[in-house]
């Protein structure tokens, strides 16, 4: 099983590459990339700002996803967390799991997901209205 972790401060990409260690040994592969919204608590937005506590971030979402992999079957992980300021329209995170079968790596990244959302030191720290909104 084969885990990728990142957190960085540039666009994710709108394709990131999975490994080519282990193309061709699954019969699926799900990505999941979460975006800004355009709005926040029904105001319209330019973008949203995260902070991570990286060290631990980066620990924590390397376990969460070998955890998911390893309940569901999976040979792969890979996530990508972006932190700074995210404009709308832009990806947050990206998480691809690649298994034998589609049912196994759908599960994975639903439960990465729920987990991520729970357990890791990233935050929302500050919302940037639209031009012309009011906060």
């Amino acid at each position: 099983m084969q885990t990728q972790i990142e957190l960085t401060t540039q666009p994710i990409p709108a394709r990131p590459a999975w490994s080519a260690a282990v193309a061709g040994t699954f019969g699926a592969v799900v990505e999941f990339h979460g975006l800004v919204r355009g709005e926040e608590e029904g105001r319209p937005i330019a973008a949203l700002e995260y902070e991570a506590y990286a060290a631990m971030a980066e620990r924590l979402l390397r376990t969460l996803a070998e955890q998911a992999s390893a309940r569901n079957g999976c040979l792969f992980v890979r996530v990508i967390h972006r932190v700074g300021i995210i404009p709308a329209g832009e990806a947050a995170v990206y998480v691809a799991a690649g298994a034998r079968h589609r049912a196994a790596a759908f599960a994975a990244v639903m439960e990465f997901m729920d987990q991520l959302k729970q357990d890791v030191p990233i935050w929302k720290c500050r919302t940037l209205p639209a031009e012309g909104a009011h906060e």
